[in-house]
């Protein structure tokens, strides 16, 4: 199953705009800047837990925003395809889930061209069980509640079966990499056909724990293609599909953030309400 066929025929320039979220949200710049000053007013709380490394990397640390006792750990991946943005901007993301008393980490990892896209995806597994341990010293369940934004939709897709995960969250999340292979990002991320399929969460086997698919009704089309192939291919699985009503790729995030957002709300009742969810033994993904 790919997202768009014959995306590799449009003209570059065609190819290089469906992606480039950037420019097409005109206010991206002051959204960012938003982020960074929600996020650091959260850094500047006293339970702030922040860069806690997990690897030898510079990139391999984490935040962590202790909740309550036995809860689970929300676990937050940045975007910026693969190859930009910071974990520190979105700090911000730990308000609601710390309203609701849950534990709520950000990961950080090495970008492209610095590392590989599958040695980033080794690095997030690698964090998650560092997360869990973490958590769990905290007095918290070390159960892992995965969510992850635009490249870090992806991430979550390919982490999803880490054993400590019970439920994830992609927002704006990309699961076909080929499209991405035929546009500038691939400069550094440097796919060729082989990896592009290999890394593609859409050409392997769907896991079975629940995963709720969520994008902004005004994102760009071929990203809003990229939830709704993955939900068609994921349709025999547990989770949900949600188009956040007026949302870009950026405002998006504030359904996560906010006590009683959308995607927050959905990625909790979603995992409370199945079987691999906050009532069941974290364990490898059912396949």
């Amino acid at each position: 199953m790919t997202v768009v066929r014959d995306f590799a025929a449009l003209p570059a320039h065609e190819r290089d705009a469906a992606y480039d979220n950037t420019r097409a949200v005109h206010d991206s710049a002051r959204q960012l800047r938003a982020f960074d000053e929600r996020s650091g007013r959260m850094a500047a709380l006293g339970h702030a837990q922040l860069d806690i490394r997990y690897g030898p990397s510079e990139r391999q640390v984490f935040d962590f925003f202790p909740g309550n006792q036995e809860e689970p750990t929300l676990l937050f991946i940045h975007g910026g395809y693969w190859q930009m943005r910071h974990k520190n901007t979105f700090r911000f993301i730990a308000e609601g889930a710390n309203q609701h008393g849950l534990h709520v980490a950000l990961l950080g990892y090495t970008l492209a061209p610095q590392s590989s896209l599958r040695g980033i995806v080794e690095q997030v597994r690698m964090g998650i069980a560092a997360v869990a341990a973490h958590a769990r010293q905290e007095g918290g369940s070390g159960k892992i509640l995965l969510c992850g934004w635009s490249a870090g939709g992806h991430l979550v897709a390919m982490a999803l079966g880490s054993p400590d995960v019970v439920a994830g969250l992609g927002v704006s999340g990309i699961y076909d990499l080929e499209p991405i292979r035929h546009t500038y990002l691939n400069q550094a991320l440097g796919l060729d056909a082989g990896e592009a399929q290999a890394l593609s969460p859409i050409a392997l086997p769907a896991c079975g724990k629940p995963f709720v698919i969520a994008h902004g009704a005004a994102e760009l089309p071929h990203l809003q293609a990229q939830s709704t192939a993955f939900a068609a291919y994921r349709q025999l699985c547990p989770g949900a599909v949600i188009a956040v009503p007026g949302a870009d790729h950026f405002s998006i995030l504030n359904a996560l953030a906010a006590p009683q957002g959308l995607l927050l709300q959905a990625l909790i009742t979603t995992a409370a309400n199945h079987p691999h969810g906050l009532g069941a033994q974290p364990g490898a993904c059912a396949g």
